[in-house]
């Protein structure tokens, strides 16, 4: 399964700041020169509030970080640089699942919250326990935003056709196609999909990967590949 990395979470706070705090006091300039020193007084609460928001956020964003921390962590033997290791994979996955529902339960309803419900599924897929893993991932794909719902989608899918739901995994599959997202592109929910269906629909695998062998980088070069292992007519 997927998995969101430390570094994907990283971004330049100080110009972020920057930037939306010349945005914001340029969306309130109207209220501000309007209504004088009061005005200005209820912008400045407001932005105080922005800025404590994001704080939160800031400090949201460090915890998610330490979770993927352990779930990064090397198991069965001892960490290059000195840092987290776990003696076996089973301790690794313990810590893990317990930094992550440990989120979860702090920040319901928070992207971190989201993200931290999408690596208990992924963990518990990779554990073997699908019926709990699809719960969560359902859960983020209901709940979670875009990028994450794209997420807890395609490795739905991939529970879907594994236990034999078939037309429920190429619904999904479909679904983000026509909703790709930077996380899932339209191209990735397309050779997943013709990958799944090689065996079952070889004729409708082709249709989904004879476009995409023209395109540059690794989707072409896995569409060609996919398609020379495609049952001859």
């Amino acid at each position: 399964m997927a998995r969101i990395t430390r570094k994907e979470l990283k971004t330049d706070k100080f110009a972020l700041e920057v930037e939306h705090t010349a945005e914001f006091f340029e969306e309130h300039r109207r209220e501000i020169l309007r209504y004088g020193a009061a005005g200005l007084v209820v912008v400045l609460l407001i932005f105080g509030y922005v800025l404590y928001s994001r704080k939160q956020h800031t400090a949201r964003e460090a915890e998610l970080g330490q979770a993927i921390a352990v779930q990064e962590a090397p198991a069965g033997g001892i960490s290059g640089n000195g840092g987290l290791a776990f003696p076996t994979q089973e301790a690794k996955e313990q810590a893990s699942l317990k930094a992550f529902t440990d989120l979860k339960s702090k920040y319901p309803g928070a992207v971190e919250g989201e993200v931290a419900e999408y690596y208990i599924g992924s963990i518990l897929a990779d554990q073997g326990k699908l019926a709990e893993a699809e719960k969560s991932y359902q859960e983020v794909a209901q709940n979670g935003n875009a990028k994450y719902a794209s997420l807890a989608k395609l490795s739905l899918a991939q529970i879907y056709f594994g236990d034999g739901r078939t037309a429920q995994g190429e619904s999904t599959l479909r679904d983000l196609m026509a909703h790709p997202t930077v996380f899932v592109s339209k191209e990735q929910a397309q050779i997943t999909l013709a990958r799944f269906l090689m065996t079952r629909n070889p004729a409708e695998a082709r249709k989904l990967l004879d476009p995409l062998r023209t395109q540059g980088g690794s989707v072409g070069q896995v569409a060609i590949t996919l398609y020379g292992e495609l049952p001859t007519q």
